[in-house]
């Protein structure tokens, strides 16, 4: 049901596509809610496949359940990529708006990546926005000091507003 068999995300993009904070994602790790659904490639830890269903149900389920129940939910639904229900007496969860939710954020991302270019030969590498010399970290810089959309265009006027 779910489909996330071919997903490898690092902790930063999982925590984009869940809505999960980056911190929090870190803690579901750490408590090794995702067991079997996180790897280490080049050094970093990454969710693999199912995980990203197992972090956003382990997120919002976290205040309403015990550790108990909240680790046997997630166990079962990153156990088992075509389940569509799991239970654990007496919760019972229906997956499927958890896991529409995780398909819109894989495709925010893939939408966001598609914007972004890395050439050498422009700005030494640094990632660009498709078509400009416009380094995506100053509009990240700018997006965290809490500048309008306005003046980030702007101050870039060769970016759209979907940019």
């Amino acid at each position: 049901m779910a489909g996330f068999t071919n997903e490898v995300l690092t902790a930063n993009e999982a925590a984009s596509v869940t809505r999960v904070p980056l911190k929090q994602v870190h803690r579901i790790i750490d408590a090794g809610l995702l067991r079997g659904r996180v790897e280490r490639r080049r050094g970093s830890r990454v969710i693999v496949g199912s995980g990203l269903l197992g972090l956003r149900l382990s997120c919002l389920t976290a205040d309403m359940t015990t550790p108990m129940a909240r680790r046997a939910i997630v166990e079962r639904a990153i156990a088992n990529d075509t389940a569509s229900v799991v239970s654990a007496d007496p919760l019972k969860v229906d997956l499927k708006p958890i896991a529409a939710d995780v398909k819109t954020g894989l495709a925010r991302l893939r939408k966001a990546k598609a914007m972004v270019a890395r050439d050498p030969d422009v700005l030494g590498g640094q990632p660009v926005f498709t078509g400009t010399r416009v380094p995506v970290h100053d509009v990240a810089d700018m997006l965290a000091n809490r500048d309008t959309p306005e003046a980030i265009l702007e101050a870039y006027p060769y970016l759209e507003r979907e940019d």
